[in-house]
This record gives C-alpha cells, structure tokens and sequence, in this order.
C-alpha cells in the first residue's frame, strides 16, 4: 500500500515538474518541454489541481480498499486463443453462420450483408479471414468459407460479382434505392460511396456530428483527403468544442425509441460500425472476456447489476435502476448541491464502511435511519456501489475500448465512438450510466458555489469508473500513471456531451429499415412458396394489412390515418403539410377533450411509427411528418404513452 501511494506522490512530483501530463500507454516516451500534443486528447487543458484532485481520489479509493479486510475474488480477464477473438465478434455481430458447421448456409446473412457500407464490409472480412485461417490450421471438420465467396454470393445476387482483391474495393449496389429483387424501395443513406461525394461537396461546421453518413467512411473520406482540424486542448472548460445535432426532418431517433427487435439490429450494426472505425483510424479493438467467478447473490454492494434489478424489482416492479443507486443520489441532493467540495472530499472512512454494513442489513427492510447519513458519507457510499461491482459499469468488454477512445485522432472521432460504445452497453449498465450522468451535469451546474467543474468532476469520477479492482494490481502499477489524464478526458466527454452520446445514428436506423424491407420480401416470398397453416391466418392478414399501399386503402394520397386509443375511440385523418410536425398531431388529439385525454399530459404520450420498414419508433415531436412518409409509406401511425 505504502509503494503504490509513494509512487503515486513521485509520479505526481515529476509530473509537476515537467508541466505535462503523459497519457501514452508506454510510459518510455518522454515528453519534452514546450512540445504540445498532437493528438485531440491533449490534457495541457487539464491543470495541477485537476490532477491533484485525480490522485487524491485514488489515494481515497486505496484507503478504502485497504480499511476493507474482506478478502476480493479478482476477476480474471481470459486471454483469447488465435482466431477466438474474431469468431466471438462475429457471433456478437450475428454473423455466426459465416462460419463453422452451418457456413454453408450464409443466405441468412445475405441480406444483413447487403446493407453494410464499404468499410463496414472490409472490418467483416478481416475477421472472417482471420477466423478462416485459423480453422484451416486447426483442421475443422466442417465447411470453411473462402471470405471472397461469402460477399461475391451477396453480390451475385444483384447480378455483380465482386473480384475481391480487397476489402475495400467491395461496394453495395449502385442504385441505392433498388433492393435485392430488383425492385425500387425508398432511398436510404448510410454512407456508401454515393455519399462520400454528398460529404465533400456539402460543407458542414466542425462542430456538426453527421449522423447521416457511416462514421467510418467519413474517418476514411477525412484520412483520403487529409483535411479536417483538430481540436487542441485549451484552458477551461468552455473550450470543449460544442457540438451540436443538425436537425433531422425525419427524427432524431433516441436509445429506447426502437422496438427490442430492431434494437437487436442497432447492436449488431454499431458493433460493426465501431470496429470498421477503429480500423479506418489504425486503433486496435479488443472485446475481453471476464472468466465467470463467484459473487455475491444478494444484498446491496458488489453485487450483479442485473441480479441488483431482479431483486429490486420484486419491490418496485418495472425499476430500471438499483435502489441504492436512485436513494444515494436522493440523498446527497436532500441536501444541497452547493455544498464546496461535493464528490471530491470523501467521508469519513470508518464511518462510510459502518453505513455500508448497516445498509446491507437495513435497506430492505426498511428500518435504516437516513438521517444519520451525512452528504460527504453518501456520496462516498455511491463511488463504492460503483467500484464495488463484480464487472465494471462500462463492461470488461468494453471497458479497454472506452479507454481507448482517448487515442483517436481528433475530438469529433472521440464523441462518434462513445456514442456507438454506449449503444453497445448492456441495458441495464447503460441506463445507470446515463442516470450517474445527468446526476452529475446537476453537480457541474452549481459550480460557483461548490467549486465542482467539469474538469474537477471528471477528475474524481474517473478513478471509480475506470481503475477497475477486479483487473489485479498491475492496473494500479503500469496503467493508471499514463491513463490517467485520458481517462479523465474520456469521462469529460461523457459528461458534457451526454445528450448526443444517447442518440442512434439516422444511417444505422437506415440500415436496419433496409434490413426490415429486403426481409420482408424475402418472407413474402417464402410465404407465397408454402400453404399457410390454418393458426397463422391472422398474423398473415394482419401482414398483409402493414403491406398495403396508399392506394390499396379509403386513405387518400397525402393523408395519413392516426388512432389514438388511449385518447380517442375513433381514428382521424391527417392531411400531410411541408410543416406538419408529429408533435402537431399529438396536440390534435390531446386538443379533443374526450376519453382519458384528461389524465394524459402531453409529455406521457407519443406519435409511433409502426410497421413498414420499421418494427416500432417514438418520434421526437419535430419529426416532419411528409418527409417520414416518404421514407416509410406503409407504416401505420398511432399515439400511445412510452413504454419505461
């Protein structure tokens, strides 16, 4: 205990003593003095005191540990064999009938493969190739896929073949409006190379996220050019770039909007996305794996995430985050927010670990005494729950990758990563993530009076949600001296930028409704092949009632039909303006005074896009709604509340 922290205090000295702050993984690079980094995740925007308050709160958390004398099973993160790697991403990508006993069979992926982009295409083949090799030298029994056959048969389809010399000379089809039959659909985008010319002739502010064209093929566009500015480190926190969302006539589409079978798509997307991006920008992209050990069953900290929420949600059915979570948070906002120091100067020690036991035996029960809780002592309490978990909040498998995002190139780069890595994260993690978040954008907002920044906020957390105990000491001894900084930025940027980071990229939904179209078809195919069973007739009318045209209806052309049954026992005809808006619509119906209309307030209830092309979506209430008709004529429109 006492090495680490003299090490600690001598790193910190030398640190100062230089003026610089080194993130590099490899510690045997010096800095010299006066030179400026390069790299966006340049930390000369993170003072001395910011990075006293970083060692400080390591300092605090090794305490801890160290007062804490019950012995931690350490989580062994397992080395992967050669090739395991990939095959396990390809599973995760739900690509795993490219490969092993049912690869003979790969017309499943054909048209999840139809809508990849070109670098999206290439980060598929890599892993496909490595995982072929590696069967081949183990000598499988069963078929392997030669990685060129597995798109030339996407390909062939279409009546291309595609030579392929190399992954990046694969492309989609060159009407990108014409679907796998042959057929016209509406058009999407999602960065093929008929975009990368839209993305060099429309100018765009360096402060614009695109969300309409894949991240990687505008890494690729940006690396192909060798333009684009990078954004350096500054003085305060103001200097964060503000990036912004233009606006979307279609919708912004939010994490939760999605129906759970187009979600699933959304991962399997983003994944490849985040790989094909790590690629184009020479970052290597890991997912580990944590050996399963033994924990806890029961009880409050250092217990499963999810198994906190079955427990939780025998008492409060449908929560989404712990208790002890919400109930720390409540109570060090009970207080004030403006206490000085709040989050940075720890409770008492024993004390903090006497609460910690008490609250295990109290808090379901419901016999513990709040009052006793001091705020210092519950804001330490809600660090601990933090570090206290079996796997790390960010996953072991994707902690390394948020890590990582600190080495990307520029700043812009960065904030298209996380979003994917949040889209990426289990439910469960994700949406205590984003609660920990808001809780401390709320901390950040009484600055003057608590003396919290952004930096001195990010400066704290970072420790508790990226120096992970279970990852054995060597993380304290080599990694944490160079990561610090980086990580510190990495949470900044979670924090400052939280509202974008929760937003599924129109390219990826424009996948997915493409995916949905050419399945579709397919299973109309399928159908017209096959005698429907008797028990299937009303799934194939009720099909069959999604799939009608405009013109097969009483509707007419121009004029969508809305039901809102828990507003209106009858549906209303919508006549589709330039500026219609969905929140127009909803305001409509909430205008009529009749059924429960009178319990419903206008921020409980949603126009939904169903069917068509997609499973389900909320829509933001600045959705224009002839411009989504035209992406989606056959969708059927109803108000309803939000599902929690």
């Amino acid at each position: 205990m006492v090495t680490v922290m003299t090490k600690l205090v001598h790193y910190l000295h030398l640190s100062r003593r230089s003026g610089q702050y080194t993130m590099n993984h490899d510690h045997s690079k010096k800095i010299p003095d006066g030179a400026s980094f390069d790299r966006s995740g340049s930390q000369d925007s993170l003072d001395e005191l910011s990075m006293d308050d970083y060692w400080k709160e390591l300092e605090n958390i090794h305490e801890t540990r160290g007062n804490n004398h019950e012995e931690r099973v350490a989580l062994v993160v397992k080395e992967p064999d050669e090739g395991e790697l990939e095959e396990e991403w390809l599973k995760e990508a739900g690509l795993s009938n490219l490969f092993g006993e049912s690869s003979g069979d790969s017309l499943e992926s054909m048209v999840f493969l139809s809508t990849l982009t070109r670098t999206q295409k290439a980060a598929v083949e890599k892993r496909v190739e490595t995982v072929t090799q590696t069967m081949r030298k183990k000598n499988k029994q069963h078929q392997i896929p030669d990685v060129r056959d597995i798109f030339r048969l996407e390909n062939d389809s279409k009546g291309k073949v595609c030579d392929g010399s190399e992954p990046s000379a694969v492309r989609t089809s060159e009407n990108k409006n014409e679907t796998l039959d042959g057929t016209k659909g509406p058009k999407f985008s999602f960065g093929t190379d008929e975009q990368k010319s839209l993305l060099e002739d429309v100018p765009s502010s360096d402060t614009d996220i695109n969300l309409e064209i894949s991240f990687a093929e505008q890494a690729a566009n940006l690396k192909d050019s060798s333009v684009g500015k990078m954004y350096k480190g500054g003085g305060g926190d103001t200097l964060l770039p503000n990036f912004r969302l233009p606006k979307d006539k279609t919708g912004t589409t939010k994490i939760g909007d999605l129906a759970p079978q187009d979600m699933k798509k959304v991962y399997s997307l983003a994944l490849i996305e985040l790989t094909a991006l790590y690629d184009i920008l020479g970052t290597e992209f890991k997912q580990q794996k944590a050996v399963k050990i033994k924990t806890k069953d029961s009880g409050l900290f250092g217990v499963p995430l999810s198994l906190l929420l079955e427990q939780d949600q025998k008492k409060v059915p449908g929560t989404k985050i712990p208790l002890i979570f919400q109930k720390l948070i409540a109570q060090i906002e009970e207080t004030t927010l403006e206490t000085e120091g709040l989050l940075r100067i720890p409770g008492v020690a024993t004390r903090v670990k006497g609460l910690c036991q008490e609250l295990e035996a109290k808090f379901y029960e419901g016999t513990f005494n709040w009052e006793n809780v001091k705020q210092h002592d519950a804001a330490s309490l809600l660090k601990l729950f933090i570090r206290e978990l079996p796997q790390p909040l960010l996953t072991v498998e994707y902690l390394k990758a948020f890590q990582d995002v600190q080495n990307l190139p520029t700043r812009k780069q960065q904030l298209q990563a996380l979003n994917l890595l949040v889209i990426l994260l289990p439910e469960a993690n994700r949406d205590t993530l984003k609660v920990l978040l808001e809780f401390l954008q709320r901390v950040i907002d009484h600055r003057d009076k608590n003396k919290m920044t952004l930096k001195n906020v990010a400066m704290v957390m970072a420790p508790n949600l990226f120096t992970f105990h279970g990852l054995g000491s060597k993380t304290i001894e080599q990694s944490e001296f160079a990561m610090a900084a980086g990580t510190a930025n990495v949470m900044r940027f979670m924090i400052q930028y939280q509202k974008l980071l929760w937003t599924i990229p129109k390219f990826i939904v424009n996948q997915v409704r493409k995916q949905n179209t050419e399945s579709q078809k397919k299973e109309k195919k399928d159908k017209a092949m096959k005698k429907l069973l008797k028990k299937m007739a009303y799934d194939r009318e009720k099909h069959e009632k999604q799939e009608k045209t405009p013109n097969d209806t009483d509707v007419p052309q121009g004029v969508i039909r809305v039901q809102a049954p828990h507003l209106s026992k009858v549906s209303m005809a919508i006549q589709l303006t330039e500026e219609l808006k969905a929140g127009d619509i909803v305001a409509r119906f909430l205008s009529q005074k009749s059924g429960n209309v009178q319990t419903l307030k206008k921020e409980e209830v949603f126009l939904y896009e169903i069917g068509g092309n997609i499973g389900e979506r909320c829509l933001d209430d600045d959705t224009y709604m002839k411009d989504l008709y035209q992406l989606n004529p056959n969708a059927e429109w109803v108000i309803k509340p939000k599902q929690s």
